[in-house]
């Protein structure tokens, strides 16, 4: 791996640091990060000290961020989460993404990094999502976009994310588009005659005139996109079923409680696999997720922060059982210590969150590792992979 660690790094709405472990583990320096959450703040400062986190109100330190290679932010996902009120650009936590293009505007990082829920390619029929998009490719940056589910990086929870890489065009080697989110097998699925819109920009979707769900993957550049729904993540890891990373000796307060007990009594046997979860007990007469019983020989469902699904309920071997503060931090992927010092209430929704270190890591290797496809002439046979010696 290619580390460089004269390479420094803004933190925008830095939660618990899923980017800055990452950074880290790359031996980029983060000089400035931000949130607003006192316990979030806790954390970080408790892991990374307190020099470079600045807490409070984003809109009243913008002012005070320094020039630096690499912004990241994992911007505030409730106003587009399935889980939350789906409020939208209605939101006035929406106009948040406003401090990110002020930023962009300011300083010109050489690349950002931005992650949120699946749901936003989708919110308002695609319309949330242009906006976001017409913003940021209005800019001097190529934008590239990929849906990521953790279970391909190793992680065992089924959590999908989008996550938007930008690329300052004066680090774009020619007119043809850069591409690293994506692998040549994927780009191989390509017809020829998609294959050939890509390389000519000219040719590729105004983003205002996109009004529907937009693909899982998808390169955007002054004012235009392209996009693809690939079939297969590469390179995808075997599957980390939930059993590898519970704990062995459970306190009892993790328990399930008599009344939910009872309750199971009613419930219907299903022992199914739904996106690598497995279910096995439904409540009878209904399908809310909160009255599911599920297994540990599949995937994690997604963790989020809100508050019911903190207390889903797992057959662990005889026991029924929610999880425990500490196999959430391990089906995130953060230490089992990262949160001590916080009530274990309050790591659920730290933890659920939060970006997993791994998928961070895994678009930054994609800058540091050189992993870009290279589109030459609009031949399959052509695409080649090549190799940038200063990616920092």
């Amino acid at each position: 791996m290619l580390h460089l660690p004269i390479c420094t790094t803004v933190e925008l709405f830095c939660g618990i640091g899923g980017f800055r472990i990452a950074a880290d583990q790359r031996n980029i320096a983060t000089i400035w990060a931000n949130d607003r959450c006192p316990k979030a703040c806790q954390v970080y400062r408790d892991r990374f000290g307190k020099a470079q986190l600045h807490q409070g109100d984003i809109y009243q330190l913008v002012d005070e961020i320094p020039p630096h290679d690499l912004l990241t932010a994992g911007f505030p996902c409730q106003p587009f989460s399935s889980a939350g009120k789906k409020k939208g650009v209605r939101d006035p936590r929406g106009h948040i993404f406003q401090v990110i293009i002020d930023v962009l505007k300011r300083h010109k990082p050489r690349f950002f990094i931005l992650e949120n829920v699946k749901r936003l390619l989708s919110m308002e029929e695609g319309t949330h999502f242009a906006t976001i998009l017409s913003e940021l490719a209005h800019l001097d940056y190529t934008i590239e976009w990929r849906l990521v589910n953790a279970m391909h990086l190793g992680l065992p929870q089924n959590r999908q994310r989008v996550v938007i890489l930008g690329t300052l065009d004066k680090d774009t080697k020619d007119d043809f588009p850069n591409i690293r989110l994506a692998s040549t097998e994927n780009i191989a699925e390509l017809s020829d005659s998609t294959f050939q819109t890509l390389t000519n920009v000219e040719q590729w979707t105004k983003i205002n005139d996109h009004s529907y769900r937009f693909p899982t993957w998808g390169l955007a550049k002054i004012g235009r996109f392209i996009g693809y729904n690939f079939a297969q993540f590469y390179p995808a890891t075997p599957i980390v079923p939930l059993r590898a990373v519970l704990e062995s000796d459970v306190d009892c307060q993790f328990d399930f409680t008599e009344s939910t007990l009872n309750r199971l009594q009613t419930s219907t046997p299903v022992n199914n696999f739904v996106q690598a979860v497995q279910i096995l007990y439904n409540q009878s007469g209904g399908a809310r997720m909160g009255y599911t019983v599920f297994g540990i020989d599949g995937v994690a469902p997604t963790l989020t922060s809100t508050t019911s699904r903190h207390y889903e309920r797992y057959k662990i071997g005889n026991q029924f059982r929610r999880l425990t503060n500490v196999e959430y931090a391990r089906i995130q992927g953060f230490p089992d210590e990262h949160c001590s010092g916080i009530s274990i209430y309050d790591q659920y929704a730290l933890f659920g969150n939060a970006i997993p270190p791994v998928m961070a890591g895994w678009v930054m290797d994609c800058i540091l590792e050189n992993k870009i496809v290279q589109l030459k002439t609009p031949q399959f046979e052509q695409l080649s992979l090549f190799s940038m010696t200063d990616a920092c």
